[in-house]
């Protein structure tokens, strides 16, 4: 994974590595802008990845890594020159980040490399809590759309460090969880009208003849 490095002032194009070797003691930005979801609204979709970064961070670090990563990755794609507001100092603060946690990040990964890393720690989320929240007698069902936004952007890194890394072939389980996570991912996509996902159309709450009337209004009105 290649990508042009944020500078401070004009931007300078370096390949950059999962190993920064730029000083993080060349900018002072705060690390709370994504810590906290708060990013330029023209990279909006990285906020999800740094929300599960955080989230799992203390359970498995590297593999928080490996999401800031793939999100600095994917926000160079959206704005390669730093041109939207605030985008410049939000990449280069997520740089010093990544710079700060290398080390301490790898010196806590449970496998040999990246990919395994990341691999093992999809299986286990997949396996131990997206699965066993499914078949629970009483599934939340706003909790099992987040868990499955969450195995979706997993998988999006697994595949981002195997390329990196050259591995050619995913595991036949981690693949069919894959499969099975996008799929359900689209049954437990909220709706915009009511809190409520395309599996839910049944619920007591959408026989209301209030809910019924808005329904049929909003889809006239397309």
């Amino acid at each position: 994974m290649t990508n042009t490095e944020p500078g401070a002032g004009a931007s300078s194009t370096q390949g950059l590595t999962r190993r920064p070797s730029r000083s993080a003691a060349t900018t002072t930005f705060s690390t709370e802008v994504f810590d906290n979801e708060v990013v330029p609204s023209s990279l909006s979709s990285i906020a999800p990845i740094l929300r599960i970064a955080k989230e799992i961070e203390t359970e498995r670090p590297r593999v928080a890594y490996l999401c800031r990563f793939y999100a600095f990755e994917k926000a160079h794609r959206l704005d390669p020159n730093s041109s939207g507001r605030g985008v410049r100092q939000f990449k280069t603060g997520l740089l010093q980040r990544l710079e700060r946690d290398n080390a301490s990040s790898l010196a806590s990964r449970v496998k040999k490399t990246d990919a395994k890393e990341i691999g093992s720690y999809y299986q286990q989320y997949y396996e131990h809590y997206v699965r066993a929240l499914d078949q629970g007698d009483q599934a939340d069902r706003a909790q099992l759309g987040k868990a499955y936004q969450t195995a979706g952007v997993l998988f999006e890194v697994l595949c981002a460090v195997n390329k990196t890394e050259k591995v050619e072939e995913v595991a036949p389980e981690i693949m069919a969880a894959a499969k099975d996570v996008q799929e359900k991912k689209e049954i437990y996509t909220p709706y915009n009208i009511l809190p409520l996902d395309a599996a839910g159309a049944s619920q007591s709450i959408m026989q209301l003849e209030e809910v019924i009337i808005h329904i049929v209004l909003y889809h006239s009105s397309d």
